[in-house]
């Protein structure tokens, strides 16, 4: 499948991006929800640098990512419990 070659604005800034045709959407959600949470932060601490605001972006970012995985090992964890729970039962009937 081709890459279409887009270009992203974050900020004051334009990055020219190549991404596959399904994901397009996706990476212009991202910048949008970058551009939002920077004028957030702008707007709730009054910070002007850009690369404090960048740098609290990534930094939310990478939070709520290791959120995400701990509750995904979590829910595999407990998915596990149930069905050896299951199995055993299954196991003690025959």
């Amino acid at each position: 499948m081709e890459e279409l070659a887009i270009k992203i604005r974050i900020y004051d800034r334009q990055y020219p991006m190549k991404v596959h045709p399904k994901d397009e959407a996706l990476v212009r959600k991202a910048a949008e929800q970058i551009n939002s949470q920077i004028k957030a932060y702008r707007d709730k601490f009054g910070i002007t640098d850009i690369q404090d605001l960048l740098a609290m972006v990534a930094f939310d970012c990478l939070v709520d990512s290791q959120k995400v995985k701990k509750s995904k090992t979590e829910d595999q964890q407990a998915i596990s419990k149930r069905i050896s729970a299951m199995l055993q039962l299954i196991d003690s009937t025959m």
